[in-house]
């Protein structure tokens, strides 16, 4: 069902051209024109002509009807049934509030209860049934769907990885969702056209038929993913660059009402892209996605933890996010290492540390590379991985955050709002004697190699060491 008022979203029209493209014929769409939007009338009104040229333009088999009209209407579905290799539109000319006497067709009445002394609709409607002895129900559907397999979804062996071994997080992503396509059917995964760089390509090479591209129409993309886990029939994963999600906002915080389990990977994030320039460099989406209110936020900073959090998304209810990284970095854990949502990673821990620093993904290897500058200097630092931004690991924090005087850095390829410091600040909020000193992307950023960019915005090696030095100093 569409109202006439929406159909001025781009996204009813990115999922009209995914439909035809697709050949949706069991899919029929039926826009209910009924002139009126909320505030004024429709930019249309009841320009039937001009919908019907739209919605044939967008490849849509499309009649238009008397909205009122049961017969027309029921001729138009046996119609739809037909036509092969097109998604039908019932193009409907309403009017609101139909045989209402002061209310038809009128404005200012959209989501209003009608006072009692204007009229009394439930006698009006009652006087125009023609059978008034007879219940008026239709038969419900058939309950004979067989129910969704809800059993664990498992990667088939463990991370097949080394330490030291260099992979970015988003190609691990790709090769782990490949490996849990194997351990499920109920595996799917979508793209934004971004594939090659997302590496979902790798699902894509073995399992095509429970692929889908939905090239770049991002807001189509997530919708179509919330469709896909409805009822737990499938385990979606839609992934594209993590800026792109910002597009999608909307479906995504609707998702979250709706109670929908889907899975959501943003790449290349952060001013560690380097040379794709800031269009394409994700620094607000751990704001976005922490602000969500039944959303889990992974970080990965390995492949191997990548491999996990895509294991755990696909047993995890609510949405997910997982953030993946366009660097190579080493690989810091074993392939039998545990994984937890909500448990973090204290890497690096000495009974001599003077900071405690926390990195996510690539300002994890900045921070450990940090620690090896300042252990030559006699200096030691505790160094955390998160895991999970949201829910984050306060115990873990304010236990090595006490040891180390209450001094803790943190440091991410982000904004600084709403970002890694932030919610690490609002963990710490409540605890005496905690100072954070948080390193973030300040500005609008700029085209450059990686480690150029790291270095300008402050979140290298070099700035976190000094940050510490700064900190001890004081």
């Amino acid at each position: 069902m569409l109202g006439d008022g929406e159909c001025s979203e781009g996204s009813v029209w990115e999922a009209m051209a995914f439909a035809s493209y697709y050949k949706l014929d069991n899919l029929v769409a039926i826009l209910d024109v009924n002139r009126l939007g909320q505030s004024e009338p429709a930019p249309l009104q009841h320009d039937m002509e001009t919908y019907r040229k739209r919605c044939e333009a967008f490849g849509w088999n499309t009649y238009v009807v008397d909205g009122h009209d049961v017969e027309e209407l029921c001729k138009a579905f046996w119609q739809a049934q037909q036509v092969k290799d097109k998604p039908t539109c019932i193009v409907a000319k309403t009017f609101k509030g139909k045989g209402l006497k002061n209310i038809e067709d009128i404005e200012n009445w959209h989501g209003k209860p009608i006072p009692k002394d204007k009229l009394d609709v439930v006698k009006d409607l009652e006087s125009r049934i023609q059978v008034p002895n007879k219940t008026v129900c239709p038969e419900l559907p058939n309950d004979d769907v067989a129910p969704a397999d809800l059993s664990p979804i498992s990667l088939p062996s463990p991370p097949a990885y080394k330490k030291g071994d260099k992979m970015a997080t988003r190609q691990a992503y790709g090769i782990a969702l490949a490996r849990l396509g194997q351990g499920s059917q109920r595996v799917v995964a979508l793209d934004g056209d971004t594939k090659n760089s997302t590496f979902s390509e790798l699902f894509r090479k073995v399992y095509p038929d429970r692929y889908i591209e939905c090239f770049i129409a991002e807001q189509n993309l997530v919708g179509v993913a919330i469709g896909c886990a409805t009822r737990d029939r499938m385990v979606a994963f839609a992934s594209t660059f993590a800026a792109f999600f910002s597009r999608a906002y909307d479906q995504i915080r609707m998702g979250a009402i709706s109670q929908s389990n889907v899975n959501l990977v943003g790449s290349h994030c952060g001013v560690s892209i380097g040379e794709d320039g800031p269009s394409q460099m994700a620094l607000e989406d751990l704001a976005m996605f922490r602000a969500i209110p039944t959303c889990t936020v992974f970080y990965p900073s390995d492949a191997v933890s990548t491999e996990r959090a895509v294991e755990l998304c696909a047993n995890t209810k609510g949405i997910c996010f997982i953030r993946t990284s366009r660097p190579a970095n080493a690989v810091i854990y074993s392939s039998d290492e545990k994984f937890e949502i909500g448990v973090a990673k204290v890497v690096r821990q000495s009974d001599s540390d003077v900071v405690t620093v926390i990195g996510a993904g690539v300002t994890l290897h900045e921070a450990l590379a940090a620690y090896d500058t300042l252990k030559s200097e006699g200096k030691n630092i505790c160094v955390i991985d998160p895991f999970t931004i949201k829910p984050l690991d306060a115990a873990t924090i304010l236990s090595c955050a006490r040891a180390t005087g209450g001094q803790i850095i943190t440091v991410e390829d982000h904004y600084k709002e709403g970002g890694l410091g932030e919610a690490v600040l609002s963990a710490m909020g409540g605890e005496p004697g905690i100072v954070v000193t948080r390193l973030a992307v300040t500005g609008v950023p700029r085209s450059g190699k990686p480690q150029e960019l790291l270095d300008l915005f402050g979140i290298s090696a070099k700035h976190i060491a000094n940050a510490v030095r700064q900190t001890f100093a004081n």
